[in-house]
């Protein structure tokens, strides 16, 4: 693989090698199991694939988080050089070469803009949307693989593409989990011992809501979420929201729901002192 930080010699390599579909996995590094799937998916579909590893500053409206987001460069080329191929590229920018001066770019992303994440993390995805459109003109990828576990991120991107014209193709991949059921997060590792301990407990209460489904109203289904979450000590309940999977409006009621449609239940949970998320698939039977 080849380890490249700057934007023309990125693009000089891609025109050399002139191999086609390019893949493209977008990270902030701290890579684990989850990145390393896309990874391979990436690589299963295109003979060239490059790995971004930039944190994105203006998605942290926390600048705390940004201070604190885990980086570990060297373990990360380290874990990509068992997977990728000769020709691959691992892009590792500086901040100054993705935004030579302020972005100022402002998006709308409709609903998206409106609910879960972007409610509690304001500015967040018009972050996503600046850096990831940069990227996807720096590196002008056929394809680019991204994770389920970011349900509403996955949802920005693919009205970012509509937008913008990109011809793009966005791949959704499944979520990756560790063995107990927790998603898997560059996040986990800043978990307090008896935090992660008890994490896991996050994947089996949205499991056990969308069993619920069948036989109980929505409003029943979040009782049941808080009441799990909060029984734990120091861990919150955010949100836990049913959406469709489109624009992620939430459905109060289960008679709003249309058999045979997709519907996600998102929840995000104040572990301690990290901020975790995750998802799954709930429909009518």
């Amino acid at each position: 693989m080849k380890v490249i930080s700057t934007i023309n010699e990125l693009q000089s390599t891609l025109k050399s090698l002139s191999l086609s579909p390019v893949g493209f996995v977008p990270t902030m590094g701290a890579l684990h199991e989850g990145h390393l799937s896309l990874v391979r998916t990436a690589a299963e579909q295109s003979p060239v694939v490059v790995v971004s590893i930039f944190v994105n500053p203006t998605q942290f409206n926390d600048k705390n988080d940004l201070k604190n987001y885990p980086r570990d460069i060297a373990k990360d080329l380290g874990l990509l050089k068992n997977i990728l191929r000769e020709n691959d590229i691992v892009f590792t920018p500086s901040v100054e070469e993705i935004y030579p001066v302020e972005d100022k770019r402002v998006f709308s992303f409709g609903n998206l803009d409106l609910v879960m994440e972007a409610k509690h993390r304001p500015g967040h995805f018009n972050g996503v949307g600046q850096v990831v459109s940069r990227l996807f003109d720096i590196v002008k990828p056929d394809l680019a693989i991204f994770g389920l576990k970011d349900f509403q991120q996955l949802a920005v991107i693919k009205e970012l593409v509509r937008q913008t014209g990109d011809k793009v193709k966005i791949i959704p991949h499944p979520i990756i989990r560790e063995k107990d059921g927790l998603a898997m997060s560059s996040r986990n590792m800043l978990l307090e011992p008896e935090i992660r301990m008890n994490a896991p407990l996050i994947y089996k209460t949205i499991k056990q809501a969308s069993l619920m489904i069948r036989e109980n109203d929505i409003p029943e289904i979040q009782l049941m979420v808080k009441r799990n979450i909060e029984n734990l000590e120091n861990f919150e309940l955010i949100y836990f929201e049913i959406v469709d999977d489109t624009e992620l409006k939430p459905v109060e009621n289960r008679a709003e729901m249309i058999a045979g449609e997709k519907y996600y239940g998102c929840i995000a949970v104040k572990a301690g002192k990290i901020r975790l998320i995750d998802n799954i698939e709930i429909g009518l039977v």
